[in-house]
C-alpha cells in the first residue's frame, strides 16, 4: 500500500486543483485567457450574456504596464482585479460604464483579470483592446 507524506499530499492537491482551475477556464467561454500578439497586443470582442460575465486573465511581470481600453454597446459593471489568497484585490473598478480607458502599472507579478459584467436583460457587445 503506497502512503502519501503530508507534503505529498499537500504537493498532489494543489496540483489538482489547479488543473482543475485551469481546466474551468478552458472549459467556459467567459473566461478568456489573454495570450499576447508579437507586437504585444491582445484584442477580444464578444458579446457578454444577460446576466453574466466575460474575464479576461493574464499572468503579469510586476513592474509591466498595460495600456487598456474597451468600448461596450450598453454600460455594464467593470473592474481589474488580482488573487491574494482568499483576498480579491482591485487596481480598478467602475459600475454601469459603457467606455474605459487607462494603463495598469503592476506592482506585483500576479495573474490580473479584466472583469466586466452584465446585468441587463440583453446581451452587450464589448471590444477590448490590452496593450504591453
Amino acid at each position: 500500500m503506497t502512503r502519501f507524506t503530508p507534503v505529498a499530499f499537500a504537493f498532489a492537491f494543489a496540483f489538482a486543483i489547479g488543473l482543475s482551475l485551469a481546466g474551468a477556464a478552458a472549459s467556459n467561454p467567459r473566461i478568456v485567457e489573454i495570450v499576447w500578439s508579437a507586437d504585444g497586443r491582445f484584442e477580444h470582442r464578444a458579446p457578454v450574456a444577460a446576466g453574466s460575465f466575460v474575464e479576461l486573465c493574464g499572468k503579469l511581470a510586476g513592474g509591466q504596464a498595460v495600456r487598456w481600453r474597451y468600448e461596450a454597446a450598453a454600460p455594464l459593471d467593470f473592474n481589474i482585479h488580482h488573487h491574494v489568497g482568499k483576498d480579491v484585490v482591485y487596481s480598478a473598478r467602475q459600475d454601469q460604464i459603457s467606455v474605459g480607458a487607462d494603463t495598469l502599472v503592476v506592482r506585483t507579478p500576479e495573474d490580473h483579470c479584466w472583469m466586466w459584467r452584465n446585468k441587463g436583460a440583453m446581451p452587450v457587445q464589448l471590444a477590448v483592446t490590452l496593450a504591453r
